[in-house]
């Protein structure tokens, strides 16, 4: 079987962060068919090893290492479950893709090609361990817990990272902010209507990798709209607010509900609409799937009889629309690369009940610090009761690691080409795996990746077996 066979197959195993175990014994079980030696450490991480091949016993162990869960996201609507259904992949041309969800390319293709390279009949190397994490995607839990003591080698190649030509030798680190607060619901007057507001259509994606790329976030979009009601004078009363899905996932799609004077109504609409149309126009060329759906009780929006009153509405939106979301800082260090950002995650209110995320990354952590405080401190004005937790470290680029120069060299020789050496603004195990395996050097590759956390992404064919050739280069002439 080969990369994609095996990718095909991880499609089929339900994997979103924290339900792990359908890929646990899915390994385990493929280990011990082919004779492999597997481990499950105490904290649930997936070790496997393979001999050398003949005349490459004297070689030291290599790790080729990725994780087993994946971002599940969906596009409204579907009814897919990702608890039990199947990633339903297809071919588009070069890339692969799935049917209105996330494809799960980010980590599945590491994992594939390892298990490839482990049962390919003409691999040449040393001896090879697969170290395969659990939850990378909420906060790398299986990295931190990972059991140091089961890795036997000291040279680590992570296949986590999407764009084919580049090493990386480090990552950005990270923290979350989490604020919440309740706020008590009151009768809407009998003379009041629900509208109802979504946008939709945004392009969303990996809060680290496409930050820069300044995609517009549902949550900013719509907080901005209603906003702008305040300059009709009309009062309003915000009833239900819903945006984003996941920590490291820009929101693409967000909705709410808010009730109004049955006379003033059109005025609130008419508002909300020229918002919009500004907001679209400011986006055009980022975003030009930008969209929205109104709606009032009359017209099939869900009609609320009870909402925040004005007072208690004005400070979950201020909270709202002062929160900061993008980027912070770009790094002074590798020019071109974001230094710290941050992502608005996730907003709901309902029943009175107000929370809100953050995902921070920085490549400082003092950085990551200061701008955690900041949002809170803004949070907390507008009485929002906030914690900061997460924390995870940066991964200290190496410009002299002997790894990397080695498989610089080896990109080279293998393809005529000079890869680019550099850190990203995404989070990557490396750093805490590092600290786990004292000794250990490492460098993360990977094939072209585009849109991942979001239903749009795609992986390229044409550069994942590119990816699988180096990748066996490298173990057939490293020592």
């Amino acid at each position: 079987m080969d990369t994609f066979d095996y990718f095909r197959q991880i499609c089929t195993i339900p994997r979103e962060s924290g339900n792990e175990e359908g890929m646990r014994k899915y390994l385990l079980s493929w280990a011990k068919e082919n004779g492999f030696e597997a481990v499950r450490d105490k904290a649930g991480n997936i070790i496997i090893r393979t001999g050398a091949t003949a005349g490459y016993e004297d070689r030291a162990p290599v790790a080729l290492q990725g994780h087993m869960d994946m971002v599940c996201v969906k596009v409204p609507g579907s009814t897919h479950d990702f608890e039990k259904d199947p990633i339903e992949v297809y071919e588009d041309g070069d890339f692969l893709k799935a049917k209105d969800t996330s494809l799960g390319g980010d980590d599945g293709i590491a994992v594939a090609m390892a298990m490839a390279l482990f049962t390919d009949p003409d691999a040449k190397h040393g001896p090879l361990e697969a170290v395969f994490t659990f939850r990378e995607e909420v906060g790398m839990d299986g990295a931190f817990a990972l059991d140091g003591s089961l890795v036997k080698s000291r040279k680590m190649i992570n296949i986590d990272s999407d764009e084919e030509g580049i090493v990386y030798i480090g990552c950005a680190g990270g923290i979350d902010v989490k604020g919440s607060a309740k706020y008590d619901m009151e009768d809407v007057p009998k003379d009041w209507d629900t509208l109802e507001f979504t946008v939709s259509g945004l392009k969303g994606g990996h809060s680290g990798g496409e930050i820069h790329n300044q995609r517009l976030n549902a949550i900013c979009a719509l907080t901005r709209m209603l906003e702008s009601i305040q300059a009709t004078g009309v009062p309003f009363r915000l009833a239900r607010f819903d945006g984003g899905t996941k920590l490291n996932v820009i929101p693409s799609n967000a909705t709410c509900s808010v009730c109004v004077p049955e006379d003033r109504k059109h005025d609130v609409v008419s508002k909300v609409v020229e918002t919009f149309n500004t907001i679209k126009e400011e986006n055009k060329y980022e975003e030009p799937g930008f969209t929205m759906a109104k709606c009032c009780s009359r017209h099939g929006a869900v009609r609320m009889d009870k909402a925040l009153d004005v007072e208690s509405t004005m400070l979950v939106l201020n909270a709202l629309f002062t929160s900061p979301h993008g980027v912070f800082t770009m790094s002074k260090a590798i020019p071109g690369i974001v230094e710290t950002s941050d992502n608005l995650a996730i907003a709901k209110m309902d029943n009175g009940a107000f929370n809100i995320r953050f995902h921070i990354r920085s490549s400082v952590d003092s950085a990551k610090h200061y701008l955690a405080d900041i949002i809170r401190t803004g949070l907390e004005s507008f009485g929002v009761a906030c914690v900061i937790d997460g924390s995870y470290p940066a991964w200290t680029p190496d410009p002299d690691s002997k790894l990397a120069l080695f498989c610089a060299k080896a990109y080279e020789d293998l393809t005529g080409k000079k890869p680019v050496i550099t850190a990203i603004h995404a989070g990557l195990e490396c750093g805490v795996i590092n600290s786990r395996c004292p000794g250990m050097d490492s460098v993360s590759i990977g094939p072209d990746m585009f849109d991942i956390h979001s239903t749009k992404e795609r992986l390229s064919i044409s550069s994942t077996k590119r990816t699988y050739e180096f990748v066996k280069h490298i173990v057939s002439i490293i020592e």
